[in-house]
């Protein structure tokens, strides 16, 4: 597992580290707290945090605090927090603040590594529970709140002057698929089509036969040039079907970030042109240029 240490001792920490790394842990240890939660807030693989209550410039208390709003925000994190004096009264400070175990510093070989245990446990089923409360279960992509989520933290991330791209794609005539060959078949579309869409950007299933792409630092002229390669995909796609191949083509509608923008927004706006495209003859690329979005707001 990935490991931070915090204390304001540099033989604690090497003790500690001492300790876990034999056993094929990533330790990262700090004696700045401030530093300690900077890195922590950039780096999602760490899995536990073990803080002394006496760090500076932040408090050990603060420190668990601000992790336990961490590991609230769709990621797995246990906090086990260490003090010289073992009382009843620190042990409900920490409880409180968000930690998830106490022990006394520096901790006995034996002790620290049967809580580590206890923690790896824990931290894998939160990341289980995460990943079935983020996901579409027929395609295995971020499901529609999860993808609203990422795409929120994707435009904070981007600022008022960034550059990204969204795609909402649609499968064409979905019914007619699912009415003709049935819906095995188009959830094998379904299915299909998720995995032409890959891994690039942020993409979900937004319901149905509909998806979304999110392509940070990308402008719209690039995500058009992505959406007209995902057309050329999926034309080649052949679905397995009960009186042989089935074949599909899907409709794209492109966006670009602009300042003062809202996902919704964004979203909005790659909706009325795939509307356009959806209407005006399918397999389709449209982009919403300000004369489309008058055009269809009027």
């Amino acid at each position: 597992m990935h490991i931070m240490i915090v204390d304001s001792s540099r033989v604690v920490l090497k003790i500690i580290a001492a300790l876990l790394e034999p056993r094929g842990h990533t330790i990262n240890a700090f004696t700045d707290s401030a530093e300690a939660l900077d890195f922590l807030n950039n780096t999602p693989s760490v899995r536990v945090l073990i803080t002394s209550l006496e760090v500076r410039p932040i408090s050990g208390l603060e420190l668990c605090w601000s992790a336990r709003l961490l590991a609230e925000a769709r990621r797995p994190l246990y906090v086990v927090t260490m003090s010289s004096a073992r009382n009843a009264r620190n042990l409900a400070e920490a409880l409180d603040s968000g930690a998830d175990d106490f022990i006394e510093k520096p901790p006995g070989a034996e002790e620290l590594h049967a809580r580590l245990r206890a923690a790896e446990r824990l931290t894998t089923m939160q990341e289980e529970l995460i990943r079935l409360a983020e996901t579409d279960p027929l395609t295995g992509l971020l499901n529609r709140r999860a993808f609203f989520a990422r795409a929120r933290d994707a435009a904070e991330r981007v600022g008022n002057h960034g550059r990204m791209g969204a795609i909402l794609v649609d499968i064409d005539h979905f019914k007619r698929i699912n009415d003709e060959h049935g819906h095995d078949v188009g959830d094998s579309a379904i299915q299909a089509v998720a995995r032409m869409l890959g891994q690039e950007g942020v993409v979900g299933r937004l319901g149905g036969e509909e998806f979304a792409v999110l392509l940070p630092s990308r402008s719209l002229d690039e995500a058009e040039a992505h959406a007209g390669r995902l057309r050329l995909l999926a034309r080649d796609l052949r679905i397995r079907g009960t009186r042989g191949p089935v074949r599909l083509t899907c409709s794209f509608g492109v966006s670009e970030w602009s300042e003062g923008e809202t996902i919704e927004g964004l979203l909005k706006r790659a909706d009325i042109a795939l509307y356009e495209a959806k209407t005006t003859g399918r397999d389709r690329v449209v982009s919403a240029a300000t004369d489309l979005i008058l055009a269809r707001t009027a």
